[in-house]
């Protein structure tokens, strides 16, 4: 099967992280596959170009670009596509409206958060009125479909589940050789206690909220220490916060990370503090280093975390709910230990990036009408 997959980049972040591993899955498999990238190629994609698969960059501009556009079809055409998987709002009404009369059998779009439901913006009429040449949208998780049905953004009829999934066999599980190398590469005693998070450092994550329940924890566990893995707009926002909240020398912020499955495996606890997820791919990473969680009830966590048996689940902004749970995971290590586990035990049963990829394939294939 010839399958091209659009999205607007593949730089580093959970969509474009379940992108490259479904796309080599498929190839895998057997599948021909292409990913069309509307803007920049992104810094992800060599990781395709290792594996044979292509990747095209068609340099968009913001507005309407015909030239892209133009590319986007041609790419469509060349590959002699059989179905077009788009991914998130823009790079699908782009998709779709470059895709008619090149026999594509199937057109799929997946919505990889919970974001646009309620903003009647632009991107989102158009969105909307692509929907009309899509045969299914996978939302990520079961909060996100019900909102979808709420907010009236895609037909009841055409929504599908489709749990994102990660390749648990690449994720090796904590101990304390991996967290005696963390902190000797830190700089930190072997006895500091490690909470740490994995996310872009902007608004949905919400890491200041984090910060200040850090300084909570840290007044009460000294030998306490928080990473900040990811970069972005909000780095010099938050490196402030943490000077004022009077914990800077406590808190690192290890930006951009290439090693983040490595770095995993030294914490004692992670947490997610966003206050907007989808299914988010950094708890799915934590549950399968088996690592304790405190997520904050948001989105799809509470399908991935579940309270008092993986982790804890704490309402957003709720800063001394979220302080009094990491306490309670740091303060008791052999219960911490067990949520870990059983994390890991649930992504080895259904978190896996094969299921992910069975459901998608049943979304490929076409509807026979009925006898």
């Amino acid at each position: 099967m010839n399958i091209t997959h659009v999205v607007e980049n593949l730089n580093r972040g959970g969509l474009e992280r379940v992108v490259l591993d479904l796309v080599r899955l498929q190839q895998q498999q057997g599948h021909r596959c292409q990913v069309v990238c509307l803007f920049e190629r992104g810094t992800l994609a060599h990781e395709l170009d290792a594996a044979g698969i292509p990747v095209h960059a068609c340099d968009k501009r913001r507005g309407f670009d015909f030239k892209a556009l133009s590319r986007v079809r041609q790419l469509i055409r060349a590959h002699r596509t059989e179905v077009l998987h788009s991914h998130n709002a823009v790079a699908h009404y782009l998709a779709v409206l470059a895709s008619p009369g090149l026999g594509v059998g199937r057109i799929i779009n997946t919505r990889h958060g919970m974001g646009g439901m309620q903003r009647w913006n632009r991107a989102e009429m158009l969105y909307r009125a692509s929907l009309v040449r899509t045969d299914a949208v996978a939302m990520v998780c079961e909060a996100a479909c019900n909102g979808a049905i709420e907010h009236g953004l895609v037909p009841r009829r055409k929504l599908r589940v489709v749990p994102n999934g990660l390749r648990v066999q690449d994720f090796t599980v904590t101990s304390p050789a991996a967290r005696e190398r963390l902190r000797q590469a830190l700089g930190l005693s072997p006895q500091t206690r490690l909470v740490g998070t994995v996310g872009r450092l902007n608004w949905a994550k919400d890491q200041a909220s984090l910060i200040r329940a850090f300084r909570h924890v840290h007044a009460q566990l000294p030998g306490s220490a928080l990473l900040l893995i990811g970069d972005g707009g909000l780095r010099q926002e938050l490196e402030a916060r943490a000077r004022d909240e009077g914990v800077a020398g406590a808190v690192h912020f290890l930006g951009d990370r290439n090693d983040v499955r490595d770095l995993l495996q030294g914490l004692d606890v992670f947490a997610l503090s966003s206050v907007s997820e989808g299914y988010s791919m950094a708890l799915l990473e934590a549950s399968a280093t088996a690592l304790p969680i405190v997520a904050t009830d948001v989105g799809g966590n509470r399908e991935i975390v579940r309270h008092g048996v993986t982790g804890s689940i704490v309402p957003d902004r709720d800063v001394e709910a979220m302080t009094q749970a990491i306490l309670g995971l740091l303060r008791n290590p052999e219960h911490a230990t067990r949520l870990g586990a059983a994390a890991r035990a649930m992504m080895e049963a259904s978190g896996s990036l094969e299921a992910m990829a069975v459901r998608y394939a049943a979304l490929y294939e076409p509807r026979r009408p009925a006898a």
